[in-house]
């Protein structure tokens, strides 16, 4: 029997490499952008073309490479960063496997334009799936540009499970951002498609924040300090009445390489226990800087998993960080006593001389029981102490707490008393519906009573109409008073151009206004009462990626889940008899009436023989 084992030939291997390095365009622009930090540069430009698809191109100021080098980084397990094992736990560098280039280079067409400093001309080389097509001298500035061309051209099966252009481009600027918040020091610009997406000057990290989420950010910001002989913590924490229902902007770096960490994240959150809404998580962006030989960070080829020597100390310092800074924000004063109170510019110095002394005149014949003759008349303003108003007043009093009394809605919101009671009883009707707790509505039927979740069944409700809308595309809209501008980030708001159409359909009116920033001019008809329309937007794009990334609806269903749920009745809230009527007959409408959004139950029935036997009979 002839041997079967076989060396797979470098391009083959290369292929296979590139499966776990590169898994979509975000992934070759974090490779390339760290290149590019790793050979010293302070101006990195990153230029995409179809959101990565056609064209990925990083242009830098770095140190540059020799004709040797060059040739060199696109070999396997090639690197300049390391020589021995033992570098592993000393690695400050981005980049340290030398397998990146590689794996492009097996996927792509690759050019590749390099000069250092010192030389007078660089060197070009073009690579189509890791064949070397030319190397040749060229003319180019100092550092390094590299195009990658055509991803994923001789991997079709890979290529075809690629996103549509706006979600992929949301993943490269996921890890542009990340790049950037990690390394604030360095001048950074990104153009898709010939558009500018992001300009951000070299400075410090608050500035790098807002220069990446917008001008509102500089007040939902707590600055983090901790320095101890484990591990040094620096960076800002959202304050807590600025928290998302997504885990978006939620950042962690050591020493200044982002990961992904759930167990220092549950220690950010314990940080925030007591202080932050249920199903919220805060805005975070923390710098930990450990020892290289404490960590090691050779878990996966994307370097984003980090392993502790002491995982246990490094969540009580992050825990303890986070927790004391939230303190000094909720409880120290901010006082400023070098600043001026202003009481000194009211005052204008007097020479005591020019000072007169005030003069009162008065009616000493006034008396002020003295009644009014009321044929007499009066230019004077009237006044609500004399007798006749005040006894009119005394009049009305009865008949306005008698229409207080006999108003439906009035009735509908008494108690039976006024001290402890826990249930609402409404006034009868045909249906015999009450309202417990002013969340769960009561019903009567032949064999017992129905006990019904309101929250649930109006977002059952809403949920099916916003489907319906969307399914024929004919949401009804009512006409905002006042047009609300929103501001989003990049990120969220190529995802809200996205979902545009469906958001339309719904019954939204939007427009485009300048850079990242939408118009809402109308909103759907079912959500005019007490509605604020710019936060209703900002709800639905959080609430659609929160739903994308845990349950991966469609998009359709998603939005409806989403405006449903945001736009449903709370509990809590009182309901008059003619609404909880409604509410229960609409929801008899519905294709699923038993069932909420959650796959929970609305509706549950108790029977009188259920009752008798909770009462031993």
């Amino acid at each position: 029997m002839s041997d079967i084992i076989r060396l797979l030939p470098d391009s083959v291997a290369n292929q296979i490499a590139a499966g776990e390095v590169v898994q979509r365009p975000a992934s070759a622009v974090k490779e390339l952008i760290e290149n590019s930090i790793d050979a010293g540069a302070d101006k990195i430009q990153l230029l995409v073309t179809d959101a990565g698809k056609s064209l990925i191109r990083v242009i830098d100021n770095g140190c540059g490479m020799s004709v040797t080098d060059a040739r060199m980084c696109f070999e396997r397990h090639a690197t300049s960063k390391i020589k021995k094992a033992e570098d592993l736990f000393a690695i400050r560098t981005m980049g340290f496997r030398g397998e990146a280039m590689a794996s492009i280079a097996a996927i792509a067409h690759v050019e590749l334009r390099t000069r250092r400093y010192d030389d007078e001309l660089g060197t070009c080389i073009t690579i189509e799936g890791s064949e070397v097509v030319s190397q040749e001298p060229v003319s180019c500035p100092t550092g390094t540009s590299i195009s990658v061309k055509n991803l994923f051209f001789n991997i079709p099966a890979r290529r075809n499970f690629l996103k549509g252009n706006a979600v992929e481009m949301r993943h490269v600027i996921d890890e542009f951002q990340r790049l950037a918040l990690a390394h604030p020091g360095i001048f950074f610009t990104l153009h898709h498609d010939g558009s500018e997406v992001f300009h951000l000057p070299p400075g410090n990290l608050k500035q790098r924040i807002i220069h990446l989420f917008g001008n509102a950010y500089n007040q939902k910001l707590v600055p983090v300090e901790e320095e101890t002989t484990i591990i040094t913590i620096k960076g800002y924490a959202g304050k807590p009445e600025f928290a998302k229902k997504t885990r978006g902007e939620q950042f962690f770096f050591i020493n200044k390489r982002f990961i992904k960490d759930p167990y220092l994240n549950h220690a950010v959150l314990t940080a925030y226990k007591d202080i932050l809404p249920e199903d919220s998580y805060p805005l975070y962006v923390l710098y930990l800087d450990i020892d290289p030989a404490r960590i090691d960070i050779n878990v996966h080829p994307t370097k984003t998993e980090v392993k502790y020597q002491d995982e246990k100390s490094v969540y009580a310092i992050v825990r303890s960080a986070v927790k004391r800074a939230l303190g000094r924000y909720n409880i120290t004063p901010s006082l400023d006593f070098n600043q001026e109170t202003g009481f000194s510019n009211m005052i204008t110095p007097m020479d005591p001389g020019d000072i007169v002394t005030p003069s009162i005149s008065f009616n000493p014949d006034f008396n002020p029981f003295h009644q009014e003759d009321p044929e007499r008349k009066t230019t004077a303003a009237p006044s609500y102490h004399q007798g006749g108003q005040s006894a009119a007043i005394s009049r009305n009093w009865g008949s306005l707490y008698d229409i207080v009394l006999t108003s439906p809605q009035a009735q509908s919101r008494m108690d039976l008393d006024d001290t402890d009671e826990e249930q609402r009883i409404l006034p009868s009707s045909d249906k015999h519906i009450f309202q417990l707790h002013n969340r769960y509505l009561i019903s009567q039927i032949k064999s017992g009573f129905m006990l019904i979740d309101q929250q649930a069944a109006h977002e059952r409700i809403l949920y099916e109409r916003f489907e319906q809308q969307l399914e024929n595309r004919q949401g009804a809209s009512q006409q905002s008073l006042f047009p609300q501008t929103v501001s989003f980030s990049p990120s969220d708001f190529g995802l809200a151009k996205e979902l545009l159409p469906d958001i339309e359909a719904l019954g939204f009116r939007i427009r485009e206004f300048g850079r990242n920033t939408l118009v809402v001019e109308g909103v759907p008809a079912e959500l005019t009462t007490n509605i604020n329309e710019a936060e209703m937007l900002e709800q639905l794009i959080e609430g659609f990626k929160n739903n994308h990334a845990l349950l991966k609806f469609n998009r359709r269903d998603n939005l409806a889940r989403t405006l449903a749920r945001n736009a449903a009745l709370k509990a809590g809230t009182p309901l008059s008899q003619e609404e909880m009527n409604l509410l229960i007959d609409e929801l008899f409408a519905c294709k699923m009436p038993d069932a909420s959004l959650q796959g929970k139950p609305i509706i549950l029935t108790f029977t009188l023989a259920e009752i008798l036997q909770k009462f031993d009979r």
